[in-house]
């Protein structure tokens, strides 16, 4: 998927055992949805938390993030438990969610690391990747959303494509 795609709407259980949809994660405002490998290696448990400590942040812009991985329930209800995550944890056990963003590699290798900013509307504001930087995909989510709301509050239509892309860049660089 890719900026302006629209995402339809998906069911998958969390790390309490509670079926979500997106579009009822959606009612509450955007969603940052964040795929990451698995839970309790460093780089995944850095991002995690990144995304824990950003939480106020995400907030402030009126988002949420969702993290979603390959990883049992049971497995993402531990990772959330120990580092105080205190949002969403998907599991994607058959990878159904990772083939849909295509984010699955092939076989049994890990998912690709990527964020998907999705606003109400269900189109897809920002795709942020980066399999080395951990704290980018909360960053430039931030940013994105940010530009999101500058555009609201101004009453002009929202970017979308490139340059809603190099505008978090652009933005996460300084």
């Amino acid at each position: 998927m890719k900026t302006g795609d629209l995402v339809d709407d998906f069911e998958a259980t969390d790390q309490h055992g509670a079926t979500r949809r997106l579009s009822e994660l959606l009612s509450a405002g955007p969603v940052v949805l964040y795929f990451y490998p698995k839970a309790f290696t460093p780089g995944c448990t850095r991002e995690a938390c990144h995304f824990r400590d950003m939480n106020a942040e995400l907030r402030a812009v009126g988002a949420q993030a969702v993290g979603v991985s390959a990883d049992a329930v049971d497995r993402q209800a531990a990772f959330d438990e120990k580092h105080s995550l205190g949002f969403p944890l998907l599991s994607d056990p058959d990878r159904h969610l990772a083939r849909m963003f295509g984010v699955k590699r092939p076989g049994p290798i890990f998912n690709k690391r990527a964020t998907f900013v999705i606003d109400t509307d269900r189109r897809i504001l920002t795709v942020i990747s980066s399999e080395l930087n951990m704290n980018v995909h909360a960053d430039q989510a931030i940013a994105a959303l940010r530009g999101r709301r500058g555009a609201d509050l101004m009453g002009t239509p929202q970017p979308l494509g490139d340059a809603a892309t190099t505008r978090s860049e652009e933005e996460a660089r300084r």
